[in-house]
């Protein structure tokens, strides 16, 4: 669990946990985006949609900052890693790791991590399109995010928030394990995710139609 300590050259004892988000995230993905969709030099390189993001700040209780950060694929060793940054005092030095750390590619769809008066908030956003949640994969994230943040919301210096979205509300999902903090009344926080119309599926089959791992024909589903 993350508990700030005094970092020199800040009035409230810590750093801000957002400029170290930022500066760990280095996928492909997202330099490209950078690099594509960037507008002003000054300017946020992705911004949430106002929709969006007043539908996010409804599910999470907390109103979303136009000009919160926002990334894809970000690595909870990333996360873990930047956090602990933000209460360092002094120099970096090594990290003591209680299993948060793993060395993996484990990471969130979208993190979404913006202030509140004194307050950082850190949205962890999972989402499905097509397929099925998988209670395995999410229990082991739910693990890792109690190690990185606790059992409650409130600990450390950021307050994390999670939220699955879908095209429908997920049903039979495993929270046992889960920290108090990624479920409220033991539900999953959830948002619709929409679909665009017409979207394909190719699947390998044989002269009939029928799936084969082997088959020498494809067939087109539309979804």
């Amino acid at each position: 669990m993350i508990r700030p300590r005094a970092a020199e050259g800040t009035e409230t004892g810590v750093s801000d946990p957002i400029a170290f988000l930022r500066s760990f995230h280095r996928k492909e993905r997202q330099l490209l985006l950078s690099e594509v969709l960037r507008r002003e030099e000054d300017e946020e390189v992705f911004r949430l949609g106002d929709g969006f993001r007043e539908r996010l700040g409804v599910e999470i209780g907390v109103a979303v900052h136009p000009g919160a950060y926002v990334a894809m694929d970000y690595h909870l060793d990333w996360l873990g890693a930047a956090l602990r940054l933000a209460v360092a005092s002094g120099p970096p030095e090594p990290i003591p790791n209680d299993g948060w750390f793993k060395a993996t590619q484990e990471d969130i769809d979208l993190l979404v991590a913006f202030k509140d008066e004194e307050e950082t908030h850190i949205v962890l956003i999972e989402a499905k399109g097509v397929t099925g949640w998988n209670n395995a994969q999410l229990a082991s994230k739910a693990e890792r995010l109690r190690r990185i943040f606790g059992d409650g919301p409130g600990f450390g210096l950021a307050t994390p928030h999670f939220v699955l979205m879908s095209p429908k509300r997920p049903v039979r999902i495993g929270m046992s394990d889960w920290p108090g903090w990624m479920h409220h009344g033991g539900k999953p926080h959830w948002l619709e995710l929409s679909l665009p119309g017409g979207l394909r599926k190719a699947t390998r089959c044989d002269a009939d139609g029928n799936d084969t791992a082997d088959g020498g024909y494809l067939r087109i589903d539309t979804l």
